[in-house]
């Protein structure tokens, strides 16, 4: 960030490794392993735009084969960087292993502006680097599987699953070579909104323990809780929108790229999101105060912070000032290692990176799945459920009549418990099982060990620790 004496995003991950296995055990050869960046390919390649050739840079990095796939997203940014992508590979490393999805780490990133191109030219551009990666098998089902990041969307994995798709026409497969695509694609429901739902149960199993919600100075549930937002994009918008409409959290603070916009009442996140499709940014946003200094709405009084947008946007220069108790880090890497030991010393809570945008990775597992499985989630068994349902309901009802006691089901609770799970209720399931336990793994070593002192090292440790598994079961 261009700051004094910060540590730069891959030294602050680094650093938190390092603090992390300081506290282990582990063979110094193997800690070396888990600690450095298998590969990192660097492609620059030529497009025909607008009458003249463009030249193009991007990485694929590919950090832990201790499981393959490795999987990543693909980000498209003009601050793509071969250390910025190298650091989040690692990260890809220790999240995957922490909430237990069977990859190794793997990141990718494209030196670009996706604002400048219209989407013909953007498609141009994403097939070349597709097919530049996939002859590589930096895109492959079995090797390794990217996702959407910063910039891409659906839109762009559709493109490259296609592209995929005509270089190896045999593959049966070939659909599983990305996550993250339209559902007329291959893709999964609940995909867009994953990260975005993976906070707010992040968030719901942090307020299930009173020593956690203790240890934050708060008092009570989710509800009524003050939630400044940090990016509402599409992951600080889906984790707003669900704590709002579904835990009774109001949403005071919404920092985007144009500023601010405070309201002490809480702000309605469907208009502001609507207002920002249609004006490109905040400015003019009728029920809230704007303010030009986006950065200073960071500091504002609240009980939850979500930074939700780029990396070290939290830092040694306002660190101080940063007054939220609990803060839960829905983007990759947005508190640096410096900021991370003034928090710390001041007693804020942080739900780790690592840990907190997880969602995303799970459910381009449950993706990833379904297309080697060729079947939907729920296809088999939905009806059956429902008519095993239907049988109970039917007896209870018939012991009612014959015992002559006057007492029906009430038509709301029939219909909830007679419908069956169809794949987006199955990919909730299967996601807040996935952060429920994740979490548990990481709270149990916080509270359990004197020598750890916040959650992130804590995951660290849960993930380390299982990679290192991995890397022995293996004859390394």
């Amino acid at each position: 960030m261009g700051r004094v004496n910060e540590p730069s995003f891959r030294e602050s991950v680094d650093l938190m490794f390092n603090r992390a296995v300081a506290l282990m055990d582990l063979p110094p050869g193997l800690e070396e392993k888990i600690r450095v960046c298998n590969s990192t390919y660097t492609v620059r390649f030529g497009v025909r735009l607008r009458g003249q050739i463009q030249t193009f840079t991007g990485y694929r990095s590919v950090h832990s084969e201790h499981m393959e796939p490795v999987k990543g997203g693909i980000r498209y940014a003009l601050s793509v960087n071969q250390d910025e992508v190298e650091a989040l590979a690692a990260l890809m490393t220790y999240k995957c292993a922490l909430v237990e999805a069977p990859f190794g780490g793997s990141k990718g990133g494209l030196r670009i502006d996706p604002r400048q191109y219209d989407e013909h030219e953007l498609e141009l551009i994403t097939r070349r680097f597709a097919y530049e990666l996939a002859k590589r098998d930096l895109i492959h089902p079995s090797q390794n599987v990217p996702a959407p990041d910063m910039g891409t969307g659906e839109r762009e994995m559709a493109w490259i699953a296609d592209q995929y798709a005509r270089m190896n026409t045999t593959d049966i497969n070939a659909k599983a070579c990305v996550t993250g695509k339209p559902l007329n694609a291959g893709g999964i429901s609940g995909r867009v909104e994953a990260t975005g739902r993976g906070v707010q149960y992040a968030l719901r199993e942090f307020f299930r323990d009173p020593r956690d919600i203790e240890k934050a100075g708060l008092t009570g549930t989710l509800d009524g809780k003050r939630i400044i937002v940090q990016g509402l994009g599409n992951v600080g918008y889906h984790a707003a929108k669900f704590l709002s409409e579904e835990d009774g959290a109001r949403i005071v603070g919404i920092i985007e790229h144009d500023g601010a916009l405070y309201n002490a009442d809480g702000l309605d996140v469907e208009a502001v999101r609507g207002w920002i499709v249609k004006h490109g940014g905040v400015t003019g946003f009728p029920d809230a105060t704007h303010s030009i200094d986006g950065a200073a709405c960071l500091e504002e009084k609240c009980d939850i912070l979500i930074p939700a947008a780029m990396e070290g946007v939290i830092h040694m220069g306002n660190a101080k000032r940063i007054k939220a108790p609990l803060i839960i880090e829905a983007a990759n890497g947005p508190v640096t290692a410096g900021a991370d030991e003034i928090l710390r010393k001041k007693g804020t809570v942080i739900i780790p990176d690592m840990y907190a945008n997880a969602g995303g990775v799970t459910v381009s597992y449950f993706e990833w799945v379904k297309n080697l499985s060729h079947i939907r989630f729920g296809r088999m068994q939905r009806r059956q459920e429902e008519a095993r349902h239907q049988l109970v309901v039917d007896e209870l009802e018939k012991l009612s009549k014959a015992a002559a006691i006057p007492y029906t089901l009430s038509p709301e609770f029939k219909q909830k418990y007679l419908r069956g799970a169809d794949e987006l209720e199955l990919v909730r399931s299967g996601l807040d099982d996935t952060m429920r336990i994740s979490y548990q793994s990481m709270r149990d070593i916080w509270h359990d060990r004197a020598d750890v002192e916040d959650l992130r090292t804590a995951a660290y440790l849960a993930s380390i620790t299982k990679v290192a598994a991995s890397y022995r079961a293996k004859g390394l």
